[in-house]
This record gives C-alpha cells, structure tokens and sequence, in this order.
C-alpha cells in the first residue's frame, strides 16, 4: 500500500547519485511541487546530489517551472533527454561544461522504459542511424565533458542497428490527477497518456522507489479499474499536491477539458491567417497531403499548416497526429503543444512512437533551421556569436523525420528577412542576415544520406523556392513568382544545389490574398 507523504518528506528519499526518471511533456505528467522540494532540500542540505535525469519530452513552460528547477550545480550531473531548450538552468550547466548531457530521440527514451522494466538490455533501432546520435559522429553527447557512451553500432543479421543500452533505474518521479488511498493513479486531467507507466514499471523493477504527485485524493475502492494508469501495486510514495500551480495541465493552461476528452469544445475554424511568406510555405506544405492521410505537424511554420488546412474547408479529410499519443482533432501550438482540442482517440505515449517508428504517418512537416548540400537538416545545436551553442535536442524530430513516409521541411529562405506579397509576386523588401543552406549543417539531425538509400521523398519548401531531394541531390525544383535564381537564390546559399530540367513557378494561386484551391490538390 503507497504511504501519503509531503513533497519535503519525498525529496529526503532520494538517494545521492540516483538515477531519476520522469515522464510526460511540457508541463503533463510534471511533478512541480516535489521538484520545487528537491531543489529545496539540496540548498539547505546538499542533497541529494549527483543525479543522473532521464528524460523524453521537453520538460517545462520555458520559464521557471519543470525541469529547470534542478538546475542548481551538484544537483544533477548527468542528463539524458529528447528536448533540452526549455530548461534553462539546466542547459546553462550543460553549455559551461558542468553537466554532462545526452540528447537522444524521444521515442527511443519513451520505449526504452519499457526494456528496462523487461529487464532486457536495451533496445534495438535503426532510429537515429546516419544523424548526430549515431556513435560514428557525437553519439548524443551535447557537450565535452560527456563522454559516457550510451549508444553502440551493431549489426544484426548483415544490417546496421543502434543499440540504446538499458540502465537501473532507481527513483520514479512522476504525476496523475488522483490517487486512491491505495495508491491508484488516474489521468483524468491529463492530455497526453503518457509514458509514467512503463517508467514506474521499470524503477520498481530495478529496485527502485516510485513516487506520484497528485492533485486530489479518493476513497479506496471507488475507481474504474480501466481508469488507471499506474496501478497502487507499483506505487510507494504519494504526494497530494499543496499549490494548484503544482498541477497545470499544459505549460499554458491550468485546465482544459477538451484536451483531456473531458468535452468536445466548438471549434469553427483555426484564426484565418494573413498573407506573408509564413502562409505562402505553409500553402505550399498544404498541397502536399491528400485525403485520408495520417500527418504530423512540427512546431512554429509546420503548426500552422492546420489553419490553412482548416480556412481551406479540408480538415475533415486528414487526420492530424501528435508524437504524444493523440489522434484527430485540432493539435495545439506551443504554449500548449503535445495537446489536441477534441481528439478522436489516444493512445499512450511509447505506443505512438511504435505507430511512428514503423512508417504509420504518411506526411510529416517539419522545422527547417539549417540544411546542407548532402539534404541534411539541423534543428538540435547550433552556434550563436556572443553567446556560445543554444543546445535543443531533437525531441521527436529523428524519429518522425526518419520514418514518415514523405517528410517537408518547411521554413522561411533567409533568417531575418523583411517580404512582402505584392500583385501576386514576393518581393524581398530587405535581404536576410543568416543563411539557412550551407556547406554542412552544424550537427544532424537528420540525415539526407539515409533518406535517399530508404527511398523517402523528401521537400524542402522555402517562401522563395522548393527544393527535392532526387538520388541524394539537392534539387531545385520550383521558384516563387517575382524572384530570379541568379539574384535572389544562388547568392545566399552556401552551394549550389542541381536544377531540375522541369524548373517551374510555384502555383501562382497561393500567393493571392483568397486561394480557395486545395481541395483541388487533395
């Protein structure tokens, strides 16, 4: 039977030089409240110390609460994630060298629970060949005081695999909405299912502790044996959260219902966006999908395809898909991101990478920061004068961008450019200050390589022209109305990418004020 603890009392349970696991995304399945006591503690006390973190999703609202309330040095030293950004103490300790720091891909940390719980080595995956996690280039490591090799290459029956080593884990820190007075957890509150599961499975398994925060507390015996998520059989310790702020649901909101499936909230239609250079790619991306496909949409530019998608009367012929488990509805953007308003169905978290990792999604647009000559994509590390590396992580980038059946990348041509739709042309008001398109990428996160030996088709879609990648080659395959190769392409790319023979105008439609013409593509 779990025992009713504070969150002061839970943070005395964890041993110096435990390895720690959580679970969820954003600020789901976060367990603030004993965070807050842990950090605490080791002020007033120096301990714990010494942790190892293991984490997948990005872990925070980007300001003080998640992750970024361990981020004292001594606290942790060594960290392994999907998605480092949000975290910013945390990630100031890993850019001075006081943290040793691993960046895998997310749907590798969420299943990987799952084998430790088995007590099975590890787990074996092409995901991340060819990208910045393979041990022939970084291995992970996000810095150079890491040097802790997580990753192997093996070959198993004549073809190449990574090999993800399982590891012991000793304490489960995680979250629900309500525990029994047996210590029965439920998710009601919840978005994402997420992965806290197979983490509690795989501490008590270990031998380690497993303790819940949650926001309310019931009487034994009155809950629906399918409405738990983590059985009290699993469970040690239970912390009934003091501070509503301990128990948002998302890093933008306290609550909301119809991310939970708690109600179906109207929605007419997504905000009709304007014209500019932003909703030409996004267009563009749109007329890339076709009826009944299965899509995943990536943060920033590829988000807002579904408002373009909505305004163009189509949503109800695609089914959108977020990496944490939900199918249907409306994904949410950040702040609010790994959410859906209404979703059809969800299903767990590792579950969902399973779906992803095995070809499920037909398009998946992404964010395109940096790309290459060889088709690579960096959206994980890159060097910022004055500042030093800004450390993000893929997050699910590799898997989805590595499995899908035909992935875009999709951003703007230059960084900090000033463009305007004008007469149905792009005019380029003032040129841009960092090119995107260079000689290398600054780390791969994914890689053109692979792509082009597994076949999938791969767009590069800019406001100013679109690029396919043909045999390996970085191909131009069509420009904007109003722009000239010689003038406004070649001069701002670090190569020279191929000329497809069939070069022609991106469909001049999608630069006028009402399109109205997708459904003619779908």
């Amino acid at each position: 039977m779990a025992e009713f603890i504070t969150a002061g009392q839970a943070a005395k349970l964890i041993p110096d030089g435990a390895t720690v696991g959580v679970a969820g995304m954003g600020l789901s399945g976060w367990p603030e409240e004993v965070a807050v006591a842990i950090a605490d503690c080791f002020r007033e006390t120096g301990h714990p110390c010494n942790l190892t973190m293991k984490q997948g999703s990005a872990m925070g609202d980007w300001k003080e609460r998640g992750m970024t309330r361990l981020g004292c040095e001594g606290l942790v030293t060594k960290w392994s994630a999907a998605h480092i950004g949000s975290a910013f103490a945390m990630n100031d300790l890993v850019r001075a060298n006081k943290m040793a720091c691993h960046c895998l891909p997310q749907g590798i940390i969420v299943n990987l629970w799952r084998e430790i719980a088995a007590h099975r080595p590890g787990l074996l995956s092409k995901v991340g060949l060819g990208t910045f996690v393979d041990p022939r280039l970084e291995g992970g490591k996000m810095n150079e005081v890491t040097s802790e090799e997580l990753v192997e290459l093996v070959n198993f029956n004549g073809e190449e695999y990574l090999f993800y080593k399982a590891f012991p884990l000793d304490v489960a820190l995680l979250r629900g909405t309500t525990a029994d007075e047996d210590g029965n957890i439920t998710f009601e509150k919840e978005g994402p299912i997420n992965e806290g599961l197979a983490v509690a499975q795989a501490a008590k398994n270990s031998g380690g502790i497993v303790i819940v925060q949650v926001e309310y507390r019931a009487k034994r015996g009155t809950m629906h044996p399918k409405e738990v998520k983590i059985p009290g059989a699993l469970v040690d310790y239970v912390v009934e959260a003091t501070d509503i702020n301990a128990c948002w649901q998302t890093e933008g909101v306290y609550y909301e219902p119809s991310f939970a499936g708690n109600l179906k909230k109207p929605i007419d239609a997504l905000p009709v966006l304007p014209l500019n250079e932003r909703k030409i790619i996004e267009r563009r991306c749109a007329m890339e999908l076709r009826k009944g496909n299965l899509v995943n949409l990536g943060v920033g530019i590829p988000a807002d395809v579904a408002s373009v998608v909505a305004e163009e009367g189509c949503t109800e012929d695609i089914i959108l898909t977020t990496e944490s488990g939900n199918f249907g509805g409306v994904p949410a953007a950040l702040p609010n991101f790994g959410s859906s308003y209404n979703p059809q169905a969800s299903i767990d978290h590792g579950s969902m990478f399973d779906f992803y990792d095995g070809g499920g999604i037909d398009v998946a647009v992404l964010g395109l920061a940096q790309s290459d000559k060889q088709g690579n994509i960096n959206v994980s590390k890159f060097y910022v004068p004055g500042f030093g590396y800004r450390l993000t992580g893929p997050g699910g980038f590799i898997n989805i961008s590595q499995n899908s059946k035909k992935v875009i990348f999709a951003g703007t041509f230059m960084a900090k450019c000033k463009e305007e739709i004008k007469d149905g042309k792009l005019v380029i008001t003032q040129e841009g200050k960092g090119k995107k398109f260079l000689e290398e990428v600054e780390q791969v996160t994914f890689s053109g390589s692979y792509a082009a030996k597994s076949g999938q088709e791969i767009l590069y879609v800019t406001e100013r022209c679109v690029f396919k990648l043909i045999d390996g080659v970085m191909t131009l395959t069509e420009i904007a109305p109003g722009i000239e190769i010689e003038r406004d392409i070649l001069p701002h790319m670090d190569f020279t990418p191929a000329v497809s023979p069939e070069l022609k105008l991106m469909n001049p439609d999608i630069f006028q004020e009402n399109w109205g013409g997708l459904k003619d593509f779908m």
